[in-house]
């Protein structure tokens, strides 16, 4: 079945081919999950996918509906940035919804991909595309080369990328634009799928567009509260695993906390313990962390007694997972702290169990001396900054 709700033209951006760098891709795409790879078992999906392959999406969505009768009564083709609209969908159970509008033209995104996901069965997919901001600017400057264009491209970022996510002025922006044309980085978009309870199972670049399929994996988160600003406030295991909100300087890229499963089965982990080519920290964000200067907030943490100056490190949920379970137990026995044991080790631990190691040894010290181990762990540590350059990375 297939149904459509037309209210704006289904190509969000005009396209301007010339000005679309060949083989346009960002850092991750080619690492991150591919169709190719998943038991898909949706006959219209794979049909789709393969017949559309080489076209870019004006043909594409052309394809569409020429073919709309032939796909199965599961199979909704929709062109709206009305995520309410898809509360209709939910008595015919489908297994595909299509998405022929983008996604920087829906005013509620969050909206429209939980509303997804609660029309979709369990297992559903939901196929949306979207340009993002990293290939906006890369065709804004192709388009107007030299200093003019980067002065330009500064103004553009200014509106789409401040103003319209700062409090004071986002409904200044939200009034003069209606929420099109919006500008979102692909690690937002990845973080938003997630969010709504989609798992990404394929996402790639193809001739001036991204295309990401999800499927439903779980029920969408309603109740959380996203922020864009310069202090984010994480949640993380803390002592007794009672959760708490560990404030941090912004270093990622907004959503990026929900997309943590993704880039652990597709990046893996690195030396020290830490997510693998993390393309989730953004510019700012690895001068931040070089620096230290993110973890400046945590101080707010120590003042509210749920953390203290050292100690182990407050984990999210998936990287606490990881941990064996006899680790997992000792580490919520303490307090978790803002200088990690591993840096106080000659030698900084590489892998994870290397990291499990220190903080159990650090543990088990402090429950016998607890004064004098965090004295001795405080002052070896910053002798390990100051003098051997040990950095948060």
């Amino acid at each position: 079945m297939i149904l459509f709700w037309r209210k704006k033209p289904w190509v969000d951006l005009q396209h301007e081919e010339e000005f679309i760098p060949k083989n346009y891709s960002e850092r991750g795409v080619d690492t991150g999950a591919k169709l190719e790879d998943q038991l898909v078992g949706n006959v219209d999906l794979e049909r789709i996918f393969y017949a559309t392959e080489s076209m870019d999406l004006r043909a594409s969505m052309a394809w569409l509906e020429k073919h709309q009768e032939e796909f199965d009564e599961t199979t909704f083709i929709v062109n709206t940035d009305d995520g309410n609209a898809l509360d209709a969908l939910k008595g015919h159970h489908p297994r595909l919804i299509i998405n022929k509008m983008g996604l920087t033209r829906i005013r509620h995104l969050n909206t429209f991909l939980n509303k997804a996901n609660e029309a979709l069965v369990d297992g559903g997919y939901l196929l949306c595309h979207s340009r993002t901001s990293s290939l906006k600017r890369a065709i804004f400057i192709k388009r107007h080369p030299g200093l003019i264009g980067k002065v330009l491209y500064a103004f553009h970022y200014l509106w789409h990328r401040i103003i319209a996510r700062l409090k004071l002025t986002r409904w200044f922006y939200m009034w003069v634009t209606k929420g099109k044309n919006r500008s979102y980085p692909r690690v937002e978009l990845l973080g938003r799928m997630y969010r709504a309870g989609f798992e990404v199972v394929d996402e790639r670049f193809h001739q001036g567009e991204f295309f990401i399929l999800g499927q439903k994996f779980r029920k969408p988160i309603w109740d959380d509260d996203p922020t864009f600003g310069a202090l984010v406030k994480l949640n993380r295991v803390g002592y007794k695993g009672n959760m708490i909100g560990v404030y941090k300087f912004r270093t990622m890229f907004p959503y990026s906390e929900y997309l943590q499963p993704y880039i652990l089965e597709h990046e893996g982990l690195q030396k020290g313990g830490k997510f693998a080519h993390d393309y989730r920290v953004n510019f700012w964000g690895r001068k931040l962390r070089s620096s230290w200067l993110d973890e400046l907030p945590m101080f707010i943490n120590v003042l509210k007694g749920q953390m203290k100056l050292v100690g182990v490190r407050p984990l999210s949920r998936s990287y606490f997972k990881l941990y064996t379970p006899e680790m997992q137990a000792l580490h919520i026995s303490v307090k978790p702290g803002l200088l990690p044991p591993f840096y106080y080790d000659k030698k900084t631990p590489e892998t994870l169990e290397e990291i499990q190691e220190s903080e159990k040894r650090y543990i088990e010290a402090y429950h016998q001396h607890p004064f004098a181990t965090d004295w001795r762990y405080f002052w070896g540590t910053i002798g390990n900054i100051l003098f051997k350059h040990k950095r948060s990375h």
